[in-house]
């Protein structure tokens, strides 16, 4: 007996020596790695150090270190990835992004290339641009006293924008008034705009909601507009998230919320420090578990906007329509540095509840040319919902139903985003001052008419590719001795570009006026307005109403028969 239980205490004493040999041979490899690293570390710090003081003494000019040193920073991270970002103190964008607000005049801004100004395209419903009298066309002179011919939107905004509170002084002209200049004081606010601009029905059952974003208190919107529409008698709802870059992780949790049961885990992250892996689960009781739902994506569609889809998606709880999302599984996370300065960093990935990293793109692993790779649908993985649909990771949200939108001519966007759509817009509000309620506006075909001899007149050049290729061949025929010979064929051919604007405008008449369309109803009846006029004519909306009323056709997609 005493043998056997010395025997056995050998045997226990041998196999610790041995974990305690494993062990301290794991941790001396760790050590070695580590120390590596730190050496690693030293040696290029030293390396960067030096070069900077060689150039602090020796180079011809004297260089600003915080210049230099900004340079070599964001060098640097524009090598991570394109969410890791540092930013100086008191730097608006960082206040922006993080709280979802500015202080401003609440107003949406362009910059005219004819007058070179820029011009009011939208002051916002409650806003202090709006509550002023503010108008869509108004050209701005003037801003506390400094003419602003010249300079462009993005200075034109730092200059708008300033600390809640404070007062900014605008002169403007109006066109139609004479251009006699207009002055406003209006005192800046924080501006934070309404992240569901419009709710609505489609029909006698089916409702919409637009959602543009998340940010603080997201959620508690989209709660109020779920019970506005099912106080409507809301049967099935169409939730729209196209476009949408996402934002706070938690507000996406909570609008799955709404139609999940309490308990449910929606997202979690992993990362390289332990306090940044999370597990995000629905905390309340939902408004909702069994009413039908269609969500619109598109490759606009981001970030939150991804986790809020594509859980929906993995509990098969919603329909994903659209196109494939951006595909954004990576999660930020803002540090602050010494003397104010604060850096943005990518700091964990986010797995939905089938367990699936949605991230797309491998910043760490470039292409031979520089640019950023995709991950092939070859080497995504499968994994699967929780009725046993097979989904896949590594490249968005992939839909349920496909819809590709409408394309459009680049003759049509170049209609649209000029400057000439715009002006005679606001020639139109001026002789129009009453408009048809959103979703029911027509423009006549007389007022089209008259649009299209606009166009011609106003010299507007389309097909600006076109033009582009025709400069390069006319280069290269001077280049090769034949230009003059061909000089007559160049000038009809550019005539012919020109003179065909107006005969251009009408052929594309059904894919503008839409457009046209929603600016007018969007002046006379703002953002919501002109988000419901947008809908009348909105294929894959149009396509989420008829799945939504076809039940049948929805559960064969949510819960598929398996042979």
């Amino acid at each position: 007996m005493l043998k056997s239980l010395s025997f056995l205490i050998f045997v226990v004493m041998k196999r610790l020596l041995s974990f305690s040999l494993a062990a301290l041979v794991t941790l001396t490899v760790m050590a070695q790695r580590q120390g590596t690293r730190q050496a690693e570390l030293a040696r290029n710090l030293q390396v960067f150090s030096d070069i900077y003081r060689l150039l602090d003494i020796y180079y011809v000019d004297t260089l600003s270190a915080d210049t230099t040193m900004e340079w070599a920073i964001q060098g640097m991270l524009q090598r991570v990835d394109p969410f890791t970002s540092y930013y100086r103190e008191d730097d608006e964008e960082l206040r922006q992004m993080s709280t979802g607000q500015y202080a401003g005049i609440g107003s949406a801004i362009r910059y005219n290339r004819k007058l070179k100004r820029v011009v009011i395209t939208q002051p916002f419903t409650g806003m202090p641009s709006y509550e002023a009298g503010l108008k869509a066309g108004d050209v701005l002179q003037s801003v506390d006293g400094q003419d602003v011919e010249g300079k462009n939107a993005t200075e034109v905004t730092k200059m708008l924008r300033g600390d809640a509170g404070t007062t900014v002084k605008l002169v403007v002209t109006r066109p139609g008034q004479d251009e006699k200049p207009l002055t406003f004081v209006l005192t800046r606010r924080n501006i934070q705009l309404p992240l569901v601009p419009y709710y609505g029905m489609r029909n006698d059952s089916v409702g919409y909601l637009l959602l543009t974003g998340f940010t603080r208190g997201t959620s508690l919107e989209v709660r109020h507009a779920v019970n506005e529409l099912k106080k409507k008698g809301v049967k099935a709802m169409v939730l729209d998230l196209r476009d949408n870059p996402g934002g706070v992780v938690e507000e996406a949790v909570d609008i799955v919320n709404l139609f999940v049961p309490k308990g449910r885990k929606v997202v979690y992250t992993k990362g390289k420090m332990p306090s940044t892996n999370m597990e995000y689960y629905t905390t309340g009781e939902p408004l909702d578990t069994v009413m039908p739902l269609v969500v619109l994506v598109n490759g606009g569609s981001a970030s939150s906007a991804e986790i809020l889809s594509g859980s929906l998606q993995d509990m098969d709880r919603a329909v994903v329509m659209g196109e494939r999302t951006y595909g954004k599984g990576l999660v930020q996370s803002v540090r602050e540095l010494p003397f104010n300065r604060n850096l943005k960093l990518t700091i964990c990935r986010y797995y939905i509840p089938s367990g699936r990293c949605i991230q797309a793109y491998d910043y760490r692993h470039l292409n031979p040319d520089g640019s950023v790779g995709v991950v092939p649908d070859s080497l995504t993985h499968v994994f699967y919902t929780r009725g046993g649909r097979a989904v896949r990771d590594g490249g968005g949200i992939k839909p349920d139903v496909v819809v590709e939108p409408d394309s459009m001519p680049s003759f049509v966007f170049d209609v649209v985003a000029g400057d000439e759509m715009f002006d005679w817009v606001t020639g139109y509000m001026n002789r129009h001052p009453k408009v048809a309620p959103a979703g029911e506006f027509h423009l006549s075909d007389a007022d089209y008419e008259d649009f299209a001899d606009y166009i011609q007149e106003s010299g507007f050049t389309a097909n600006r590719r076109t033009h582009e290729v025709l400069g390069v061949l006319k280069s290269a025929a001077r280049l090769e001795g034949y230009y003059e010979d061909s000089r007559a064929e160049f000038d009809a051919l550019e005539t012919k570009l020109k003179s065909d604007m107006r005969t251009g405008v009408m052929k594309m008449k059904d894919k503008i006026v839409p457009f046209l369309e929603t600016e007018i109803v969007s002046r006379a009846h703002g953002e919501g307005g002109a988000v419901r006029q947008q809908l009348g004519t909105d294929a894959v909306c149009r396509r989420a109403v008829q799945l939504l009323a076809n039940p049948v056709k929805m559960q064969e997609i949510l819960h598929p028969k398996t042979n």
